[in-house]
């Protein structure tokens, strides 16, 4: 007697082998799972303080500050549902990534769970003393 072959949906991969990067070209693309997604904006050398503008753009913010904020390069991915802050444009407020979404030359944005909270809150123009950490 012969066995049947078991459905795809319960092997491990949806598509046979060599179908695999036809169908699903980008499997991970804008989802917060695993290591396989990558995370340029932890790379060295993308941080505000580098980016000769956001000097002028962001007068209120201190050198060390600059250097805290780690901008997305472009063609970067945007997470889905992540929080992200254009910093060139910081009046928009907050960004919720979504699928499809990319970082580019016109948008610094910076992650919202990269950055410290006072740090986060004072981008926001939040000075309330229980929001900042400081002691008024």
């Amino acid at each position: 007697m012969k066995h049947p072959k078991a459905p795809q949906a319960m092997t491990p991969d949806k598509h046979p082998e060599e179908y695999l990067h036809d169908l699903n070209p980008t499997a991970l693309a804008g989802q917060n799972i695993g290591m396989d997604a990558s995370h340029p904006e932890k790379e060295e050398g993308h941080s505000a303080y580098d980016i000769k503008e956001a000097h002028e753009a962001l007068p209120d913010l201190t050198a060390d500050e600059l250097r805290d904020l780690r901008v997305l390069p472009p063609g970067a991915p945007l997470f889905e549902n992540a929080t992200y802050m254009d910093i060139r444009h910081r009046e928009r407020g907050e960004i919720l990534g979504r699928a499809g979404m990319f970082a580019d030359d016109v948008h610094w944005y910076v992650m919202k769970k990269e950055v410290d909270y006072e740090l986060w809150n004072k981008l926001l123009g939040i000075h309330h003393v229980k929001r900042t950490g400081t002691g008024g």
